[in-house]
This record gives structure tokens, sequence and C-alpha cells, in this order.
């Protein structure tokens, strides 16, 4: 049989990978990273108003330079078999556009306004619009947030756009519509961006925008209009229809073709999110619960739809038909920070370094820092009176939605050094899986097993290890560090036919497991009772820091 290969793009949040894969034996022939540029110089962004946008030119620079500089590590030959292209990204990351298809950047006189860049899915600008959405939702004759948890998220869609809306007159006068990151560059490489002709994805959609069949697509115009006047007429711009990943979106445009130096007939994929992508890339199986753990987490679980369908399960980021795997039910969750709380720390004793000593000392103590702390944690005992964090610094994404609320650690003494706050950091992020592992297991969904995939399952053997004792689960590792770009290239082998569905995808192209975790009973039997005082601590903060209110009370 001809060799035949297909390349998965990953947009993280700091880079774009691609990688380039034998279809039919999982081979790795190439791999290329780029880092935005004018992500990198922090160019748009306002931490302190957790505005967080990037420059659509970073993503276009991005998609032709992983590409190529994949390519350029296999054989010349290699280029005329490679059969199909899927994209992945993070999510949910909007953009308005006008009636081509064009992000607003892109156009005169918007080439430096944030409004008219992608949305990152960390910016939490829209909180109150994201309450009002919840607001409204309950009190309508139909909830559209029933299938996205009964919580909408600043982090989401239709939250983003109307605060976008609110706050600057030019984007509202220009928008023809809006798309998400993965549907705006999978459309790019086949040469149609028009709005109402691409092929929306499934993944996006029902996770983030509340489309659903039921609603017969997006929530209806009345309650849009409800919501605020500006969205009136924006339904009918946007789409219908979603698709699965397992479909082509087209074929490659002349123009990329050529650029990337690939045949006119490539598969141009239907893109989907990172994290539901990466759980193709980790041999997901029906319950089995992926963790995608980076600067945040993003949680996936898949089941049968007939089994739990008629489940509606409460805080978490939505249980959409098809968003992992074509007609089985894919369930979202996860954690606003979790390596991201680890790199605060890091922040926090480094700076003053930076200011007294240069750039210089304080970069080599950054390089080392986290090994060394992980390393001096491992070794402490774990007991009820240790320190307790929580791990809200960014807000919490499930379970319950709440982007207001903030992080702490308490029981600190004297004696307690930076090794021993780290540990409870760890402890925090790990504390906050286990709620998300609890509302699953409590609203009726099993969990089989667990696997991990990201940089910090792949790097730090004291947190995974932590995260078993934790969650009294045994852990696998899935063997690839590029899980996610290696999920966008299965997809990508499916929608070009070279492989009839996703199973057979993963048995042919799937990396396996290089190590696996198994819980501590003794050490577990403390995490509990370290658990519990977690959960008091974030009732307290939340009584007493957040005016949200929680949508068990709200129901």
């Amino acid at each position: 049989m001809t060799n035949q290969y297909v390349i998965g793009v990953d947009y993280g949040t700091d880079s774009v990978r691609a990688l380039l894969v034998n279809a039919h034996t999982g081979e790795i022939a190439g791999t290329h990273v780029y880092e935005y540029t004018r992500w990198k110089q922090g160019l748009y962004c306002n931490p302190n108003q957790s505005q967080f946008r990037q420059h659509p030119l970073d993503y276009l620079e991005g998609l032709e330079q992983s590409i190529t500089g994949a390519l350029a590590q296999a054989p010349v030959a290699v280029r005329q078999q490679v059969k199909a292209i899927s994209v992945d990204t993070t999510g949910s990351t909007p953009v308005a556009v006008d009636e081509r298809g064009t992000p607003l950047a892109l156009l005169p006189g918007f080439e430096d306004n944030p409004n008219g860049m992608f949305i990152l899915w960390k910016d939490h600008t829209a909180n109150a619009e994201a309450e009002e959405i919840n607001a409204l939702a309950h009190r309508w004759d139909t909830d559209f947030t029933k299938y996205v948890g009964r919580v909408y998220s600043s982090e989401w869609f239709w939250a983003k756009i109307l605060h976008t809306l609110r706050v600057d007159a030019a984007v509202q006068e220009k928008a023809y519509s809006w798309m998400e990151h993965c549907d705006w560059i999978s459309a790019v490489l086949t040469g149609n961006t028009t709005p109402g002709t691409i092929k929306r994805s499934r993944c996006a959609a029902g996770h983030k925008a509340m489309w659903h069949e039921e609603f017969e697509g997006l929530p209806s115009e009345e309650f849009l209009k409800a919501l605020d006047p500006r969205l009136a007429g924006l339904r009918e711009r946007l789409y219908r229809n979603t698709f699965t990943s397992d479909e082509a979106m087209g074929t490659i445009s002349t123009e990329w073709a050529e650029k990337l130096g690939l045949p006119a007939d490539v598969t141009i994929g239907v893109g989907a999110f990172d994290a539901h992508m990466g759980a193709v890339g980790a041999e997901i199986t029906p319950y089995t619960f992926v963790r995608v753990m980076g600067t945040s987490t993003c949680d996936m679980l898949l089941a049968p739809t007939e089994e739990i369908g008629h489940l509606l399960i409460r805080g978490i980021c939505g249980q959409v038909d098809g968003s992992i795997i074509p007609d089985m039910l894919g369930m979202e969750a996860g954690q606003s920070a979790f390596g991201d709380v680890y790199a605060w720390f890091q922040r926090v004793i480094t700076e003053p370094v930076r200011d007294l000593l240069g750039n210089e000392a304080a970069n080599e103590l950054a390089k080392n820092l986290i090994p060394h702390l992980a390393e001096k944690a491992a070794q402490l005992p774990v007991t009820e009176n240790d320190p307790v964090a929580v791990d809200w610094f960014n807000g919490r994404r499930t379970p319950d939605a709440n982007h207001t609320l903030k992080g702490a650690i308490t029981g600190l003494n004297l004696g307690s050094d930076a090794p021993r706050i780290f540990k409870a950091l760890v402890e925090a992020t790990a504390f906050g899986s286990k709620a998300i592992v609890d509302r699953f297991l409590g609203e009726g969904v099993p969990i089989k097993q667990v696997i991990a995939i990201g940089g910090v399952a792949k790097k730090s053997a004291f947190v995974m290890q932590t995260l078993a004792d934790v969650l009294q689960m045994p852990i696998k590792i899935a063997s690839s560090d590029q899980a996610c770009a290696l999920g966008a290239a299965m997809c990508a082998a499916v929608a070009a036919g070279i492989h009839p569905d996703m199973a057979t995808a993963q048995a042919a192209m799937g990396s396996g497991f290089d190590a696996s975790y198994e819980p501590r009973t003794d050490v577990s039997v403390v995490y509990q009772k370290l658990y519990q005082k977690y959960q008091q601590l974030g009732s307290f903060i939340e009584a007493a820091t957040s005016q949200h209110t929680p949508v068990a009370e709200a129901v």
C-alpha cells in the first residue's frame, strides 16, 4: 500500500504546532512549532482587566510556518502523498468578521483594535454579560443553557460578542457575522470564508454557543433580542446546521496549496477544539475521562448517547452529540487555571530577583524553580494540618462556572516555606479536579478510567501522583506529547476517507501509553480530609466575595 500522510494543526494558547503523520502507521514524519509573534510581546492584552486578544496575522503566519516546517523534516516526495489537513484550536475564541468572513483586524482602521481580533478563551471581560445570559435563560420558556450545565460562561461565544458590541460602536457597525477560530482557519485553507456557506463545527457550536437540534439551531431570535437589541438579526447571519470532525469542510485552495507545496486535492476537515481532538488522539473510549493538562485543563468524557443522553448534567461545559466522536455524547469540563497557578507562584518568587539582580539571574531561577519545588514538595509528608489552597486564581470553570471567584491559601504559619506553599497549590489544582469528577459521578455518569495528556502530564510526576492520590484513581499518560495535533491528524484521515471511522483511525495511528500513576492508599485517606477543608474554604470564599449565585441555589 502506498503511504498516505495527513497533517494535524494544533493551535494552543502560546503557539501552533503542525504534525505530519503516516495515516496507516501513526509514524511521525515531521513536526514544527511556531510561537505567535505579537502574543509573545504581550500586545493587545491587559491581564489586569482579564483582556486577552490574539491577532489573526499570528494565526495565518503560524499556519504557514508550522506546516512548512513540519514538511521540511520529511523527504520531498512525502508532500505529494499528503491527503488531508484538520485543525484544532483553543475555544471559545470568536472574532468579528465582515461579509466575506475577513476578521476586522485585517481591515483598514481595525489593525490595532483588540475588539476586532480573536477573543481568547481566557478573556473574562464579559463576566457581566454571562450573568445576564444566565438570568434571562433561567426565566425564559426554553432554557437555552440546559445542555451547557445551566451555567453560561464569560469564556464563551455569546457573552464575548455581546460585550464587544456594547463597548465598541465601530465593531458593532462593521461586524457582519462572527466565527470561531477553528471554523475560520479551516475555512481559510479552502479559500472560502463566507459566513453563510462554511461548515461550522458541532463541537464549538454545541459547547459554547448553545446550539442544539432541540432549539432548531442557535437560541431564538426573540431570546437574543430580549438579551440586547444589538443582537437583533445576528442569528440569521450565523448558521443553522453544524458538522462533526469526521466530515470534510472542502478542498485546499490553489493559493494555500502553492504556499505550502501540497497537492491540489488535499481535503480540509471540519475543525474542532483542541481538547476534543486531543481526546481522540488519546484514544478515548466510552466512559474514559481524558484530562488535557496545561495552563488550564479541559476534561473530556465520552458516552453512548442512548445510555446517558436523557441526563442533564449540572454545571459542566456542555454535553453535545458528536463533539468528540460522531454519534457519541461528548461532555466537557475543566479548570480555568492549572499550570497557570504554578506559573503565578513562580512569578511571585522570581520578579523581585529580576528587579534586584537582573534578567539573567531571574531567568535562570525561573528555569529551575518549579522542578526544584516539586522535588522538595514530594519529600514532604501529607498531614491533616497542612496548608490548604483554593485553585480559583482565574475563576472557576467547572463545576458551576463563576469567573468572579478568586484563589486563596489558608493555614500558613512562620514555617510555611516555598515548597510547602507549592505543595498546597498543587493539591488545590488536584482538589479542583476531584470536584469535577465528583460532579459527573453524582449526576449518574460513571468514569471507568482516567487518561492525561498535555505538558503538565508529561513533565511533572509530582503533580500526577498527587492527582492520582486525590482522585483515588489510576491515571494513564498518553505516550504522545502532541496528542491534540495527533487527534487532528486522525480526524483528517477520516475526513479524507483513508479510515472509515474514528475508532479505526485511533487503532492505526494511536501512540499508546508510556506511564501510569497508582493512588497510594495511605496518602489518599489524608487527602480526603484535606479535600473537605478545600470544600469548606471554597464555600466561604464564594459566599464572602462573590455576587454570583451558584446554580445549585438558583434552581
